[in-house]
């Protein structure tokens, strides 16, 4: 489910990234702000039917003839991650933001500052207070708001954002639809190969031992996926270099 998370508000602000680089090559600094507002705006609104939907993933995974304990726990997993959802979908559009004008150490600074905070909390609430896959979500909601704050800060008191930081008005709301178009594409092309990955995860859990089946293609695809992150940290610095 964190996994689908990333991948669709990725995919989503990818739409960001040609409209904000555009205004900002042409010295718009202005509608740079704006745009980022659109998306902000946009991806609050995907997070609701998302959130519904992960409201009664218990019973859509049983219906899909998952294991009925796997299906609760990933249930309960997922309606602790719902503020993470909501958190992600204002602090993507901020990253891409601070990307398009090179403005990087902030994020990298932050980042840094939230891992070892992320690293405490997950020893909190999982180990402390015995909440298990429970904390693990509530740390991941902690670590994504921290970071979101530290952002807003940011963009709020320094100078560096002082061109493009723009208050939020009618345009942003009307550069809705216009966002959407480039993010629908950029949605696709990122979902098409990550879904194929959760639907092995789907097919192995109507194998004849789910729980051992689903956990081990978790982890290879985690592994996968933190191996990926790699070359796309890179790219997305070649991109805004």
């Amino acid at each position: 489910m964190l996994n689908y998370v990333n991948v669709k508000q990725s995919g989503l602000v990818g739409g960001l990234e040609t409209l904000c680089g555009q205004a900002y090559g042409a010295n718009q600094w202005q509608r740079v702000g704006t745009y980022t507002y659109s998306a902000v705006i946009s991806l609050l609104l995907v997070c609701i039917p998302i959130s519904i939907l992960w409201l009664f993933m218990a019973k859509l995974l049983i219906l899909t003839g998952q294991d009925p304990v796997i299906s609760v726990e990933a249930s309960k997993y997922s309606m602790w991650l719902i503020p993470a959802l909501f958190g992600g979908a204002i602090l993507r559009p901020l990253t891409r933001y601070l990307q398009i004008q090179s403005l990087i150490l902030p994020m990298l600074l932050s980042a840094f500052a939230v891992l070892c905070l992320h690293i405490s909390l997950c020893w909190f609430f999982i180990f402390q207070l015995g909440l298990g896959k429970s904390g693990a979500a509530i740390a991941f909601c902690f670590s994504i708001w921290t970071f979101l704050a530290l952002l807003v800060l940011y963009i709020n008191r320094s100078s560096s954002c002082e061109r493009t930081r723009t208050p939020l008005s009618k345009d942003a709301f009307l550069s809705i639809g216009q966002f959407f178009r480039y993010a629908t594409a950029s949605a696709l092309m990122v979902c098409l190969k990550w879904w194929s990955f959760e639907v092995l995860i789907l097919l192995s859990g109507l194998l004849p031992n789910p729980k051992l089946e689903t956990s081990v293609l978790s982890i290879c695809l985690t592994i996968s996926a933190l191996h990926s992150a790699i070359p796309f940290g890179v790219g997305a610095g070649a991109r805004n270099s």
